[in-house]
């Protein structure tokens, strides 16, 4: 059902996936092509936000909702960029096996996963979660 937690946390994921995906495109290395990596970064955070962490601003404090939704957007996000990355070295014929394939999209992951280690990177989503979680705590008591 459609509230206005819901909203504000899509918001703010959303806003949040795009301000890192920009922060972690210059570590990236020489060559690569980070192609969508903004938007499916906004998107997962909207699908995160609106959710996950929207429906949870009824039964948890808004720095636990932020901090859940901070983390939850990093682990959903690396399995997304994981699981593109695993697709397109699967149609190179990369795998032998398709077990090998779905092992991969994790280590693919944890590898993306070092890139968001830098410091600013690890300070924008600590500050933006609990930004993030306090305005969803608003709206659910304003409006909720």
């Amino acid at each position: 059902m459609p509230t206005a937690n819901n909203l504000v946390a899509a918001i703010c994921l959303a806003f949040l996936g795009a301000i890192v995906a920009e922060l972690v495109k210059p570590q990236l290395p020489e060559g690569f092509d980070p192609g969508y990596m903004t938007l499916v970064s906004a998107g997962v955070g909207m699908f995160v936000g609106w959710k996950i962490v929207g429906p949870k601003a009824v039964r948890a404090g808004p720095v636990n909702n932020g901090i859940t939704g901070v983390i939850i957007l990093v682990v959903v996000g690396l399995l997304v960029f994981g699981g593109y990355e695993m697709l397109q070295r699967a149609m190179k014929r990369y795998y032998t096996e398709p077990v090998e394939a779905l092992e991969q999209i994790v280590a693919i992951g944890l590898e993306y996963g070092l890139y968001l280690a830098h410091p600013v990177v690890l300070v924008v989503l600590a500050v933006g979660g609990l930004i993030s979680g306090f305005l969803i705590d608003y709206a659910y008591r304003r409006w909720g």
